[in-house]
């Protein structure tokens, strides 16, 4: 089922007040969140900030799953971890929040607010200037033996 079908469901039940665990595709947010093995817990967002990791509608049908690298009046920067580059999105685009992960095909989740998942984000984010640099020796140690 494509994105642009699902992921309006998956808002309207977030909107009702219910949570969502979503299984994630793509490689943006790598090397911490893997497509098709991990998923996201997600909730109606209420209080966003810098840092969390947000499902943003970018366009019209096209939704992504990034980190907030910064808020400004009402225009909203997102990237995703394993991402250069950058997105758009208007404060009333942020759909839906992640309040944990999935992660490893494990049955326990991560959850943002724990001490681990604060650690790793303050790290990440201010490696930006030399991620791409990590993220290359990621795929070609890691991702190559799978």
């Amino acid at each position: 089922m494509p994105n642009a079908t699902f992921l309006p469901e998956v808002i309207r039940l977030t909107d009702a007040g219910h949570t969502v665990t979503l299984p994630l595709r793509g490689y943006s947010m790598r090397p911490f969140l893997e497509d098709g093995r991990d998923k996201a817990i997600l909730v109606k967002p209420i209080d966003i900030n810098v840092g969390d990791v947000v499902l943003a509608e970018i366009s019209e049908g096209h939704f992504v799953l990034h980190r907030i690298i910064s808020i400004c009046d009402d225009t909203i920067i997102l990237r995703g971890d394993g991402n250069i580059g950058v997105e758009h999105c208007c404060l009333k685009d942020v759909k839906a929040i992640a309040t944990g992960f999935y992660r490893k095909n494990r049955s326990t989740a991560d959850y943002t607010n724990e001490r681990k998942w604060i650690v790793y984000s303050w790290l990440w984010t201010r490696l930006f200037p030399i991620r791409r640099y990590l993220l290359y020796i990621y795929r070609h140690l890691f991702i190559k033996q799978q």
